[in-house]
């Protein structure tokens, strides 16, 4: 039952996300592009500390040349900025008793005879 409610919300959110347009004045054809985009991104998290007091500093370039823009800026978030921190859980003490040859075997069930 979740699981259609969880699909049903998600086909909902993609259908409304599918009637999205920008308008034609915030894309110009000599506006910033993937690279700006790239760059907004990367420092999305510094720019919107700062604009909270200097009304003058924008975290998203308007006019910007639409797709590209957004593709770079997706990018500088995701890949190159807040979402680039990479997580490694190492457990050494596997890695150890594996390559000193020791096998730890978890008893589920001792039958006595």
């Amino acid at each position: 039952m979740r699981r259609g409610r969880a699909l049903l919300l998600l086909v909902a959110v993609a259908a409304l996300a599918a009637c999205a347009r920008q308008i034609p004045a915030a894309v110009a054809a000599g506006a910033p592009g993937i690279l700006r985009g790239l760059w907004d991104g990367f420092v999305f998290p510094w720019a919107w500390i700062v604009s909270l007091f200097v009304p003058e500093v924008s975290v998203y370039a308007v006019p910007n040349n639409g797709g590209w823009y957004d593709f770079g800026y997706f990018l500088g978030i995701v890949v190159f900025g807040v979402g680039a921190r990479r997580t490694r859980i190492v457990y050494r003490t596997a890695r150890t008793r594996r390559r000193a040859g020791v096998v730890d075997a978890k008893v589920i069930r001792d039958e006595a005879e």
